[in-house]
């Protein structure tokens, strides 16, 4: 993938950066397996609005993806790599020995006509799925399950990719991009190699409206606010806040810990992230 970057004829225009695409093959969907996707602008099922600054945004349709990867022993064909508007990373369209059609993630190298296939007794190369205990140590993997059958949680955004440290018992001890080492069962499986579209991280917006597009509103700072409206908000001129920043109900919003000190899962967890 390589970033296509714009003369600056305006403003707009001066920083902006965008991918140019070239990997794509195709600009429609497979529109069997597409879905309309009702837009919520960040509100609950009794309205409320429980996360702020949604709204607005481009008409998206919900692509439907194979996380499972549950169709084993069944050869499969690329037959295009394309856009999907609701995640960072590109998809591909697969079409398997019986002419069932699928969309996965598509790994960095994945092109039109490659063959993949999902098992236990498979080649490991880019785009195929294995379980975590045929999969050799040091090898780049993404699309991870956490629960056995499940489906994909972890390692699913553009450029991404974990590696197996090392195998003890039943659980493999994976070190993710975040820098965290977590223990998941052998059982479950991964996809081999990592994410397309690793530029993705360095593109830029430039212009505020690029935003909007992707449904994100403007955010006001509290300190700019009134006190009736935040805690930080008042004082005479430009005001530092006078106290840690805070949510509008008076939470820390900077190096809070939301994660449960008890939660079930902390066992599996070797290192912490950063």
């Amino acid at each position: 993938m390589a970033v296509k970057k714009y003369k600056p004829r305006s403003p707009g225009r001066r920083w902006m950066s965008v991918s140019s695409f070239e990997e794509t093959t195709t600009r429609r969907p497979e529109k069997s397996l597409t879905r309309p996707l009702r837009k919520k602008a960040g509100r609950n099922v009794h309205g409320r609005i429980t996360v702020r600054r949604r709204g607005g945004g481009h008409k998206r349709r919900l692509r439907l993806i194979d996380f499972k990867r549950n169709k084993l022993d069944m050869p499969a064909r690329v037959l295009s790599i394309e856009y999907d508007p609701n995640r960072s990373s590109r998809i591909a369209l697969i079409q398997y020995a019986d002419g069932e059609k699928k969309y996965i993630l598509s790994p960095l190298g994945l092109a039109v006509n490659d063959e993949i296939a999902s098992g236990s007794n498979i080649e490991m190369k880019t785009g195929n799925s294995l379980p975590l205990r045929n999969i050799l140590p040091g090898v780049p993997i993404h699309n991870i399950e956490l629960t056995r059958g499940k489906g994909a949680q972890l390692v699913r955004s553009a450029g991404a990719a974990a590696i197996i440290m090392s195998k003890e018992g039943n659980f493999a001890q994976i070190k993710l991009p975040s820098g965290e080492i977590r223990k998941v069962s052998l059982d479950c499986r991964a996809s081999i190699g990592q994410v397309g579209n690793i530029e993705y991280e360095g593109l830029s917006r430039g212009k505020a409206g690029k935003t909007r597009w992707l449904g994100r509103r403007p955010k006001v700072r509290g300190v700019a606010m009134n006190p009736v409206d935040h805690p930080l908000g008042g004082g005479e001129g430009k005001s530092s806040g006078g106290r840690h920043p805070v949510s509008p109900w008076g939470l820390n919003s900077k190096g809070l810990k939301t994660r449960k000190k008890n939660k079930a899962s902390n066992k599996y967890i070797v290192k912490r992230r950063g």
